[in-house]
């Protein structure tokens, strides 16, 4: 039915409080507006970012159950119930192979059934040989949706996010086992040459996709890449980003 002379407008506006500043208010309006945010909140989901994943897994159909994935920066949890959810990490589907989920961040995250966090500094040296001597195993899926704290400067939250995606590359190298799956936000700007290289040696196939999911005013996309390959070269330098966040 279309809207006629006298419809309701139904999209929330928020006015300005004393105390909040114009861009406050804009943001707590999309938000309000958001149809992924109402969805989260309706499904029980930690965050809209949740519904990014489901979108990139329905596309490329890396979490089958029986999978082993590790969510870095996976804090409030969204990535992590997704990934549960579809590997069957809490045994749910008896009739399905039982993965498991391992979420690591540098704070608590509240329990997700099925996935175990580990309170961990994933940007140290040695913290991926460290998680896999705790494991012991290999995993099929090393999952990254982090984004470092925005500074206002496009070319600079660039550059600290490939960082990011640098990292998390470089412990899906020491973790993941021969053919499994790498996935990281990375932002559109140019700068992640280096890092499509490093991962085209290490990996069979390497994608880049933006899910509807994610606000067609941002440059976040994800690089995708399958097919892990043991023997490439370790070229990444070590990042200098600190403070990241999962993605909203």
């Amino acid at each position: 039915m279309s809207a006629g002379r006298g419809a309701r407008d139904l999209r929330v506006r928020v006015r300005t409080a004393r105390r909040r500043k114009a861009s406050s208010t804009r943001w707590l309006e999309r938000q309000l507006n958001d149809p992924y945010v109402r969805r989260a909140k309706k499904e029980g989901m930690r965050g809209r970012a949740a519904y990014k994943l489901i979108e990139i897994d329905d596309k490329f159909g890396f979490l089958k159950p029986g999978t082993v994935v590790v969510d870095l920066g996976c804090a409030p949890g969204g990535w992590s119930q997704v990934a549960a959810d579809r590997v069957n990490a809490a045994g749910r589907n008896p009739y399905r192979p039982q993965g498991k989920v391992f979420g690591v961040d540098l704070k608590e995250t509240e329990a997700v059934p099925g996935a175990e966090f580990l309170v961990l500094d994933f940007l140290e040296e040695e913290a991926a040989e460290g998680f896999r001597d705790a494991i012991s195993i290999k995993v099929d899926a090393v999952l990254s949706d982090m984004a470092a704290p925005s500074t206002g400067h496009a070319q600079t939250d660039h550059l600290r996010v490939i960082a990011l995606c640098e990292a998390a590359a470089r412990f899906a190298a020491a973790a993941l086992k021969p053919g499994g799956t790498f996935v990281a936000k990375v932002l559109a700007g140019g700068a992640e040459g280096e890092l499509q290289k490093e991962l085209k040696t290490r990996f069979r196939c390497v994608s880049h996709f933006k899910p509807p999911a994610s606000r067609s005013d941002s440059s976040e996309k994800y690089v995708v890449a399958a097919g892990f390959r043991m023997s490439g070269k370790r070229t990444l330098k070590p990042p200098h980003v600190r403070g990241a966040k999962e993605g909203g």
